[in-house]
């Protein structure tokens, strides 16, 4: 609903002033009056004004005096001049002067008000264009503050931040940013990011996002060398106007001291399973000496507790080999010789190794296989998974049940689906199961033992294949592990 007009009529004659009120009144305006120029002046001052209707010939003060001070103090408010025929040319002079318009007496109602809503409609106008003024220096100010805070928050940022133009130019960057990339010299304008970032790979990554190659919402961690450090750089695009990408933001963190870290704890791990399984193998020998009888007869109680601690030997041992393997896995050294291999053969010859364990617990095996290629792999690498997820197939099934194994190509994949009717793992846990020393804890399966390292050495060593895996299980039910290897095609063996 449009605002409200207010009209102030300033004339000397009641009958003018009386006749304004009546008609514009009855049009929906808000009238004033006052009946000399004095008096109008002092209104105004008073009063919310958005149109006058000036009368040129009045005592105390005339319309001209009235004029000069309303353009003077009021710019914005429409002056209609009221006049005579006889001063028609002084109303012009008042238009010269600022007046919007004039009418003359005796009034035409129709006329009268075609100029009183030209009138009203420019005073609308103006009101809007000064609110829109008004609103965008506002939203200047905010938007210049809001900049300063952004780039304070920006600069005293530990990570480093850089944003890119369209053009993959640098428009916006923190002092850490060139702390972590030692960059010493002063950056002015927009600058190529290939003269700041000395990494093919992050510069290829951002122009992947800026092509629009990634999704608008995905981000895309890598790592980068700048000089001795190693930093983790996050790109994401910059989105515009209708979500179109505008340029880049990266996030670069320096993790030298985490790859440090961790080094020195492969280190760690290596020395210390190194140090612990030349000794454990020793006793080992020793005991198997004593309870093989050549060093002399043993009683039946003696035989036992030497058993025990084969066993506690073998479970220690078996713990390091792990860790190893871990360590290896993580250093990119676990799947060093990849030859052409047969995976049925394999799981075939693991089957047939499991068949005596299953066959104490009551569980039957299984194998089908269709369309199966060689893959280039690791033998002992793939032997390893296999073992592992067989065991904890038959270790997880009390009482009986099956375990199923097939093999099956997929063209450029071929798909091992090891599947088991045991206890199942709970939909809370299985997301957890592949990190390190995690077991699944199920009342039934609490005499299993293990080091909760194999099935983070099974996705470790997968992984390294180019491979992926996958599982599904419903508790009371049991468990199925999906595995993805890519095979070999023709055109390779050609």
């Amino acid at each position: 609903m449009d605002e409200m007009i207010n009209i102030l009529v300033v004339d000397d004659e009641k009958v003018v002033r009386d006749g304004c009120q009546r008609v514009l009144t009855g049009k929906g305006y808000s009238v004033l009056t006052a009946e000399n120029g004095r008096e109008g002046i002092d209104l105004l001052a008073r009063e919310a004004v958005d149109i006058i209707l000036l009368d040129l010939k009045m005592p105390v003060m005339s319309g001209e005096e009235v004029l000069e001070k309303t353009s003077e103090r009021y710019p914005d408010i429409p002056v209609i001049i009221i006049t005579g025929h006889g001063t028609i040319d002084t109303a012009v002079e008042c238009m010269k002067k600022g007046a919007y318009d004039f009418i003359t007496k005796p009034f035409q109602i129709d006329e009268f008000l075609l100029t009183i809503n030209r009138a009203a409609d420019n005073r609308r106008l103006t009101k809007k264009a000064r609110q829109f003024q008004e609103e965008n220096v506002r939203n200047l100010y905010d938007l210049n503050l809001e900049k300063s805070r952004i780039r304070t928050i920006v600069n005293c940022m530990a990570n480093g931040v850089m944003v890119t133009n369209r053009n993959l130019e640098v428009v916006l960057h923190n002092p850490a940013l060139m702390r972590l990339l030692e960059i010493s010299r002063e950056i002015e304008g927009p600058t190529p990011v290939t003269q700041i970032v000395n990494s093919e790979s992050l510069a290829t990554t951002l122009k992947q996002i800026q092509s629009g190659e990634t999704s608008t919402g995905e981000f895309i961690s890598q790592e980068i060398k700048a000089g001795k450090n190693t930093l983790r750089a996050i790109s994401v695009p910059a989105l515009g106007p209708d979500d179109v990408v505008v340029g880049t933001v990266t996030v670069l963190e320096n993790i030298t001291p985490f790859k440090q870290l961790d080094e020195m704890k492969s280190d760690f791990v290596n020395m210390v399973a190194h140090e612990l399984r030349s000794p454990l193998v020793s006793i080992r020998q020793q005991n198997s000496v004593l309870l093989e009888g050549l060093a002399g007869p043993l009683l039946e109680k003696q035989k036992e507790f030497l058993g025990m601690g084969l066993t506690k030997i073998d479970q220690l041992l078996e713990l390091i080999n792990d860790l190893l393997d871990i360590a290896r896995i993580e250093a990119g050294m676990h799947v060093q010789h990849q030859i052409s291999t047969d995976i049925g053969k394999i799981i075939e010859d693991t089957l047939a190794l499991m068949e005596s364990r299953a066959q104490e617990k009551g569980i039957s095996l299984t194998y089908t296989c269709n369309g199966l290629k060689p893959i280039y792999a690791d033998p002992k690498s793939i032997e390893e998974i296999f073992d592992n997820l067989m065991t904890n197939a038959i270790n997880y099934s009390p009482g009986g049940g099956q375990v199923s194994v097939s093999a099956n190509g997929l063209g450029e994949y071929m798909e091992i689906r090891i599947a088991d009717t045991g206890v199942g793992i709970d939909p809370e846990e299985l997301p957890k199961i592949f990190d390190k020393f995690y077991r699944v804890k199920h009342p039934e399966t609490r005499e299993v033992m293990g080091t909760g390292l194999g099935l983070a050495i099974v996705k470790g060593v997968i992984e390294a294949h180019q491979g992926t895996i996958d599982v599904e299980s419903t508790l009371g039910k049991g468990t199925v592990f999906r595995i993805l290897l890519p095979v070999i095609l023709s055109d390779k063996n050609a």
